[in-house]
């Protein structure tokens, strides 16, 4: 538990991971959702 915490917060600082590349795929669907919305 400790050392998959540990490899946890090395992603997180490096910029890299799972919480990070969800992160940025959750602002790039915002953002696209975004470029759409006029359309309405």
């Amino acid at each position: 538990m400790t050392f998959k915490l540990s490899f946890k917060l090395v992603d997180v600082t490096k910029g890299s991971g799972d919480a990070i590349r969800k992160k940025k795929k959750t602002h790039r669907m915002a953002k696209a959702n975004r470029a759409f919305a006029h359309f309405h």
